[in-house]
Order: C-alpha cells, then sequence, then structure tokens
C-alpha cells in the first residue's frame, strides 16, 4: 500500500502496546462507568454526527451495544472521531477502547498490527462514482483518470491492482477525511471517487446535486467491515465480538426490541438462553445474564439497525445483498449462541 507510515509506526506501536494488553479493558470500562470508541470524523449511515452532538450510525450501534451488554446502558458511550490515518494508533495507544469506524478486515492489519477484528458487521466491496456527464458506464473507461481517494484505508491498494490487472493508469489525488475527498470530487480535482460502495452511496447523498453523479457497476474487492479491539486482551475480544453476533442471531431468532421482554420470560429456548433468562452465556463474558437482552432491548437487533441507518428507513435505501441473512441468501450469521 501507499501508506507506509501505516505499517512502520503502527509496527512499533503494536509492539509497545503488547506489555500493558492485559491490563483489562473489560475492568477498566467498568471501572470508569464509560466506553471509549473510536469512529470516523462522519459518513452518512454509519457514524455520523448531528447538530445536538448525538451520534448515529451502523458503526455507532456497535458501540452502543458494547455498553449496552458492559454497562447496561447504551447511552454509556464516548465517541472519539478518528481520520482513516489515526484509527489504528489511537486504538493501540490506549487512546480508545475499540474501533468501530468502517475498517476493513485484511490480513496485514490483522497479522502485523497487534490487532484484532471481532466480526463483521458489514460486507463491501470497492467501487467508483463518477459523473453522469461523463459518460463513463464501466470502469474499464477510466485509463488515464484522476482518482479521488482517502488516505490510509484498504481502497489505495485495491485500485492499484485493478488498474495494474487491467493495464490502465490513473492518478491518484489523496485527502485525509471522507468529507474532503467528496468535496475535491465535487469541485472537480478528479474525474471520479474510488471507495467502498457503501461510502460511495453515504458521500452521494452529501453531494448538491446527487442525481448528477452514478456509482458503477464493477465492485473490485472484499471489504469486511467490523469493529477492532487490541490484541492480548481474549476477555475484551470476546466481549466485543458476541456483542456483534448477539445482535444478528437477535434478528435470527426473531427478537426485537420490541418483543424482547415478552421472549425472555416466554420465548423458545434459543430466544430464552439468548436473552439471559436460561443458561449462563453472560457469566462465560464476564457479564450479567441480561447483556444481550440489554442489547437488542436498547439498541435493537442488527436488522433494526441496518434498516434505520443504511437501509430502506434510511436515505441510502441500501439493500441487505450479501448482508442479509444466511437464512435469507445473504452471508451473514451468527457462531451459535449455545
Amino acid at each position: 500500500m501507499k501508506t507506509k507510515w501505516t505499517w512502520a509506526a503502527a509496527a512499533v506501536a503494536a509492539t509497545s502496546m503488547m506489555a500493558n494488553a492485559q491490563a483489562g479493558t473489560l475492568e477498566g470500562v467498568k471501572s470508569k462507568g464509560k466506553l471509549s470508541c473510536g469512529v470516523s470524523t462522519g459518513l452518512a449511515g454509519f457514524s455520523q454526527k448531528d447538530e445536538k452532538g448525538g451520534w448515529s450510525g451502523l458503526d455507532v450501534d456497535v458501540c452502543r451495544a458494547v455498553a449496552a451488554a458492559v454497562l447496561g446502558d447504551a447511552n454509556k458511550v464516548t465517541y472519539k472521531p478518528l481520520t482513516a490515518k489515526e484509527r489504528f494508533t489511537a486504538l493501540q495507544s490506549g487512546e480508545i477502547d475499540m474501533l468501530s469506524r468502517n475498517t476493513t478486515w485484511t490480513h496485514t492489519r490483522d497479522t502485523s498490527l497487534g490487532l484484532n477484528f471481532a466480526g463483521t458487521i458489514y460486507y463491501d466491496g470497492a467501487g467508483f462514482m463518477v459523473k453522469k456527464e461523463l459518460g463513463v458506464k464501466s470502469a474499464t473507461e477510466l485509463d488515464g483518470a484522476n482518482a479521488c481517494i482517502q488516505a490510509g484505508t484498504s481502497t489505495e491498494l485495491a485500485i492499484a491492482d485493478y488498474f495494474r490487472e487491467n493495464k490502465m493508469k490513473y492518478k491518484a489525488v489523496t485527502f485525509d477525511t471522507s468529507d474532503q475527498t467528496r468535496s475535491g470530487f465535487e469541485s472537480g480535482r478528479c474525474d471520479f471517487l474510488v471507495s467502498d460502495q457503501s461510502q460511495l452511496y453515504a458521500l452521494r447523498i452529501g453531494l448538491k446535486n446527487p442525481a448528477a453523479s452514478v456509482v458503477l457497476p464493477e465492485v473490485i474487492s472484499k471489504e469486511p467491515l467490523g469493529p477492532v479491539v487490541r490484541q492480548g486482551d481474549d476477555a475484551w475480544f470476546n466481549v466485543v465480538k458476541w456483542s456483534v453476533n448477539a445482535m444478528i442471531e437477535g434478528e435470527y431468532q426473531g427478537v426485537t426490541s420490541a418483543n424482547a421482554d415478552g421472549m425472555r420470560a416466554n420465548g423458545k429456548p434459543g430466544q430464552k438462553r439468548l436473552l439471559g433468562s436460561e443458561g449462563d452465556l453472560g457469566n462465560k463474558l464476564g457479564l450479567s445474564d441480561k447483556w444481550a437482552y440489554n442489547i437488542i432491548k436498547q439498541v435493537g437487533n442488527y436488522s433494526e439497525s441496518f434498516e434505520r441507518n443504511v437501509g430502506q428507513g434510511s436515505p441510502l435505501k441500501i439493500s441487505r445483498g450479501l448482508n442479509a441473512q444466511w437464512s435469507d441468501g445473504g452471508i451473514l450469521y451468527s457462531p451459535a449462541m449455545r
């Protein structure tokens, strides 16, 4: 990748961080009564701050789910906006307890930065957005064009690979934040914008004239997005991982924020086990037996979060696609809750 600073600086930080990894993030969060969660600097549908200072989005809901599981209150979160360049160092240094910031799970990040990816909250892929006036119908027509790209992202390598494989050339125009990337595209500093497709849809609705731009059909990479924690702290890794799984399993089991109370009392065995009225799943995580109940009651299951943030109940109106449950033609599922 072109982000040499990322792997060199981050590897050093990862080495020094490992000595303190066993300090115990779970107990630390319980002690301070607040979860510190790294999010983006602003991306519609994923992590966005409103005029009153409140945060919302699919990634934000993951932060809220962990807070609900650990502290019993989804609102006990301090959000730390981070650029793509800043995100890993902030996590490695302990500035944040977890990262939930449209971040792609890759081999290099998983093996060399002292970090663990705690599951996938959104299956994505890199794509291209162009202005309709260019008349471009396919990415194969972009030879010699200028590309707006956010620095420090996996997209940088994805586009380099794609153009190399197709014997084409491009000129990269890089920016630090997604907002800057969108502004560069809108002002004409580049011919196309390349990013994860979900981000393209989010950025498009922020354009002055969204209808004047189109997302091309090509998807050129696999981009599984999900929360990240530090390596060496298995108790915390398990909590974040199973908080994500609880949202996914909640949808599969038919448990929603509206019916969680009834199912906790009178549901099927799998529903009652998930919601903590049977079994000891919470105890195995060092949490109360209501940990998953608190997640679903306060935040919602995966479908509820998806639809209000990026799906049909949102301005993005993204279809479930790969992010549908495995039983509905997608690839989304939780390991067994037993």
